[in-house]
């Protein structure tokens, strides 16, 4: 083992606690909820068809 010690004045980033998902947020950010199954493959969107 090591005789080192690291110390720091910020908290390490996994005992902090993680921000509130709030839904209308997110939806501002990604858009709305698209559904999978009429998703077109990469040769279709490529060619622009949807």
């Amino acid at each position: 083992m090591s005789a080192y010690t690291f110390r720091s004045s910020r908290p390490d980033h996994w005992v902090s606690p993680r921000p509130t998902r709030d839904p209308a947020r997110l939806a501002a950010i990604h858009g709305p909820l698209q559904p999978m199954e009429n998703a077109p493959g990469l040769l279709g969107r490529l060619l622009g068809r949807r």
